[in-house]
């Protein structure tokens, strides 16, 4: 079987880092494939790494660059794949449909489909949760046309690149027994973190020495530095920026936000909003309402106190996820 994977590689995330996993473990099973992303990009770079995929590098300076579509039509004219897999929107747009290859999408995020979106003229979409399905179908896509498969880690790859916990305080000029809350995203406005910040506040009366790391870079960096400042929190609530291997700011401390996998799989105690696919992976009691920040700050101070840590189902390794996607190709082709 032959696949092209394509992923626009313009920032490095989580999905990337599924594009990469999927690449890694579909070459174990002897899948021949290429994957054609942004020239230097991180995927890229850590895809090639790995080996065992051809990747085709083209420019891709923004979402819908001819230049890229040029470079996808050149290489299904010489690859002949069976699959083509779009791992983002824009990629998806590159896709041609007038190729013998039967066109699958994953789709990642709990946003509404438009009346003629591309993410209709797809043989199978693959949601990464019960959620992202509901919303399609909800959309009017055929549910017969959505496979649900979650996101998968490596746990002998998190516990090899987490670093030690000290190393973690010490970034921050940390004592080594200070309790600290983790959140690891982007940061726009659906990650939300506006309501961790509140959460810092309400927390402060019952937990004064506690401290909250925010890991990431995005548009809302300026506007979240200004309510830390606002509600006097500039001493609590450290905005770490990009932090490389952010996963391993969590292996000492409370795995709050977004890489709930990752945080599991280190035996770490997590909170989370009951958002999109997250109540398909964690027990009600781990989770607060969105948007409730009272309720988040009291879940994480009582966390703090009493940790109760869940296993990582095992439906969410790599391995897993990538066996149902090879599924996905054989019902294909």
């Amino acid at each position: 079987m032959r696949v092209l994977q394509i992923d626009s590689g313009r920032e490095w995330r989580g999905g990337q880092n599924q594009v990469r996993l999927l690449c890694r473990e579909l070459a174990r099973e002897g899948v021949d494939q290429v994957l054609v992303t942004k020239q230097g990009s991180e995927l890229a770079r850590r895809t090639m790494a790995d080996g065992g995929t051809e990747v085709a590098e083209t420019s891709w300076g923004w979402g819908l660059d001819p230049r890229a579509w040029f470079r996808i039509d050149r290489l299904v004219s010489r690859f002949k794949p069976d699959i083509l897999h779009a791992h983002d929107s824009h990629a998806l747009w590159m896709a041609p449909r007038d190729a013998d290859a039967r066109v699958v999408a994953t789709r990642r995020v709990d946003f509404h489909v438009g009346r003629f979106s591309t993410w209709r003229s797809t043989d199978r979409i693959i949601a990464i949760s019960r959620a992202i399905k509901e919303i399609l179908a909800a959309d009017g896509v055929p549910a017969t046309e959505i496979t649900v498969i979650p996101s998968g880690i490596d746990p002998d790859e998190v516990h090899r690149e987490a670093v030690e916990p000290a190393r973690v305080r010490a970034l921050l000029h940390l004592a080594a027994n200070t309790p600290l809350a983790v959140n690891v995203a982007a940061l726009v406005d659906h990650k939300d973190q506006r309501t961790l910040i509140r959460a810092a506040q309400h927390a402060r009366a019952a937990r004064p020495d506690l401290h909250w790391a925010i890991a990431g870079e995005g548009d809302l960096r300026g506007s979240l530095a200004a309510e830390i400042k606002r509600l006097g929190l500039a001493d609590r609530v450290h905005l770490l920026g990009y932090v490389d291997r952010a996963d391993a700011l969590i292996r000492e401390e409370e795995g709050l936000g977004s890489v709930i996998l990752n945080a599991l799989a280190l035996g770490k105690a997590v909170v989370a909003t009951a958002a999109g696919g997250i109540p398909e992976i964690l027990p009600a009691a781990n989770l607060v309402p969105v948007g409730d920040s009272a309720a988040l700050a009291g879940k994480v101070v009582a966390m703090l106190e009493h940790p109760s840590t869940v296993p990582l189902p095992p439906q969410f390794t790599a391995a897993a996820m990538a066996q149902s996607v090879l599924a996905v190709y054989h019902s294909l082709v």
